[in-house]
Formats: C-alpha cells, sequence, structure tokens
C-alpha cells in the first residue's frame, strides 16, 4: 500500500484527508507536533510526532516510512495572530515548510500537495477569484503561504519536485460518520463559535463588524466542505501520479455567504436561536472572498456535492453534540 507523509494530520483538515487516504487505498503518516492538533484524531495511520523546525527527525520519518507523496496542512492560520505576531508566522510556515521540502527532495519524494489559502489574494472588491487573480495578501498569514507557493516553483526548477497547490476558501463541516471533527484551542472559525454560543460554552458569538461594503453589512465568505475539500487533496495526489504536473488549483463553490446568512441557517438547521452580539471590525479581514474558478471541477473531476451552508451545519452540529477530544 503506498504511504503518504501528512503534515498536520492530527488538525481538522489533515484528519479528515487521513480518513480519505486511506478510504482511497494509501496509509498515511501523520506528522504532527500536537501544538494544534490532538492526537485522538489520529486514527487512519501511523502517527510520527515531531516538528517541522527538526530536520533530522524529518529525516528519520522519510527514511522509515518512504512516502511516495508528502500532504502538507501543518501551519499556524489565525489572522489576529498573524497580524499581531508576524514573525512567529514567517518561521513556522515558511521556515518549517522549507525544511520540509528540503527533507522530501533528499528522500527523493517528488510529489508535493499543498494547503495554501485564498488568503493570498488579499482584497478585490467586487471580482470573483481565480487562480490567475493577482496575490496581494494582507496579513503575515497569506503572506506566508505565497511564499512557500514560491519555494515550491523554485523547487520544480532546481530538483524536478512536482505540486498541486491548492487554495481554499472557508473550511466547514464536519465527518458524516462523526470519526473526527473540528476543534480548534482557542476556537476561531464562526461555524464552531456559533454552536457554542447555542449551547451556552460562550455567552454569544461576536459578529466583527457590520459596516462592510455587503448587502447586510457583514463579510461575506465562500464555504466549502472539509469532506469535499479532502476529496480534492486525493484527486490532486492522483493528478501528480498520473504525471500530469504542477498545478493550482481554488477550492471553493462561487457562492457567498455573510456571517449573518450563516446565521440564520444555523438557526433553520438546528431550530435553535444563535446568541451573539456586534463588535468591531478585525485587523486584516477581507470584505469578500468567493471563488469564480471552475478549473478544479474541470481538470480535477472534483465534484463538491456537500458544501451547501445547511448540510455543513446539519453535519457540523452532531459532532459538536456528541462532545470534543479533550486535550
Amino acid at each position: 500500500m503506498k504511504t503518504v507523509l501528512v503534515t498536520g494530520g492530527a488538525g481538522y483538515i489533515g484528519s479528515h484527508a487521513c480518513k480519505a487516504l486511506k478510504a482511497a487505498g494509501y496509509t498515511p503518516v501523520t506528522y504532527d507536533n500536537l501544538v494544534t492538533g490532538w492526537q485522538d484524531a489520529v486514527k487512519f495511520g501511523p502517527f510520527e510526532q515531531g516538528d517541522l523546525t527538526d530536520r533530522a527527525r524529518l529525516d528519520e520519518v522519510f527514511a522509515k516510512h518512504k512516502p511516495i507523496a508528502v500532504m502538507h496542512f501543518a501551519a499556524l492560520s489565525q489572522v489576529g495572530e498573524a497580524m499581531s505576531q508576524p514573525g512567529k508566522y514567517w518561521a513556522n510556515n515558511v521556515g518549517g515548510s522549507l525544511n520540509l521540502i528540503e527533507a522530501a527532495v533528499a528522500a527523493d519524494c517528488m510529489d508535493f500537495v499543498f494547503s495554501s489559502t485564498c488568503a493570498t489574494y488579499g482584497e478585490h472588491d467586487n471580482v470573483v477569484l481565480d487562480e490567475n487573480t493577482s496575490q496581494q495578501p494582507l496579513n503575515a498569514y497569506g503572506a506566508s503561504k505565497r511564499a512557500v507557493e514560491d519555494i515550491l516553483t523554485d523547487f520544480e526548477a532546481a530538483y524536478g519536485l512536482r505540486s498541486v497547490i491548492f487554495r481554499y476558501f472557508n473550511v466547514a463541516g464536519a465527518d458524516p460518520e462523526a470519526e473526527v471533527g473540528e476543534f480548534h484551542q482557542p476556537e476561531t472559525h464562526l461555524i464552531p463559535l456559533m454552536i457554542q454560543a447555542i449551547k451556552g460554552e460562550r455567552d454569544a458569538l461576536t459578529v466583527f463588524g457590520t459596516d462592510y461594503d455587503t448587502p447586510d453589512g457583514t463579510c461575506i465568505r465562500d464555504y466549502v466542505h472539509v469532506c469535499d475539500l479532502v476529496d480534492a487533496h486525493v484527486l490532486g495526489l492522483k493528478w501528480l501520479e498520473d504525471g500530469k504536473g504542477s498545478q493550482v488549483f481554488n477550492l471553493g463553490t462561487g457562492s457567498g455567504f455573510s456571517v449573518m446568512d450563516v446565521i440564520e441557517h444555523s438557526r433553520s438547521v438546528t431550530n435553535q436561536e444563535v446568541p451573539h452580539n456586534i463588535g468591531e471590525r478585525r485587523a486584516g479581514d477581507c470584505t469578500k472572498l468567493v471563488s469564480g474558478s471552475t478549473r478544479a471541477i474541470q481538470d480535477l473531476g472534483w465534484e463538491p456535492s456537500r458544501s451547501n451552508m445547511s448540510e455543513m451545519i446539519a453535519d457540523a452540529w452532531p459532532w459538536h453534540q456528541s462532545g470534543n477530544y479533550e486535550k
């Protein structure tokens, strides 16, 4: 069975990717430092604890498991923190990724699937975003992801490393079988914060700004179900295995939902009110981020079948009701 090294495989998206890889016939090896991930989520293959900054540990894991490819999710991703502590993001997201890429090339592991972000585009008002949209990130999170994309391009030119880069939009939902789900400490994502407010685990959801240039004044985002997202990553891996060469794909549905839209969908799905209050805008938040690309659908054959807001909330709701991992 072919082995894939999954960095951040103990995290939200990485754990779902491991389940999808196993279902597709691969052996996912999770490499995670457990700073933001949780070991209870490692259910679908071997676990190797380690940090991306530890080159010797990376070399040891590559030598032990001999992966055919890397699927790289591990990264810091909080916009507020990226604004206040940019050095932390450059050191971890860029320095750690460079270490990983160099270790992969040294081990002759030349297929690389990278978890990037639509935050590399920055703010383009009233523009739907495709893979050719100019990249003008507003914070160190987006900038660090763009830098890793550039590193991958340089390493292809120098060494022949092949990569599929996914720039994706807001990820939501959970495994419908509730084997894994979304859990962050601290939690920063809208849907789990909303569910916590419904359950009384926090006083209220804070809506950050109602004065954006949108129909209801709140930010608009394109949401994609985590299961659809990781299906695309498996397709990206197979794309590289088939020798189709490096490519960049946006992963989004092209449908934007405002914060207030999400609250309304939650009320409909759960039949419960969402306690919320209005706060100030957060630095670094864009007005609208919506994908205008169909490349993943046309070229990869990706079918985002679960990425409607009601279904994403409906899958997240029982996961959060069943109890989270303890850290």
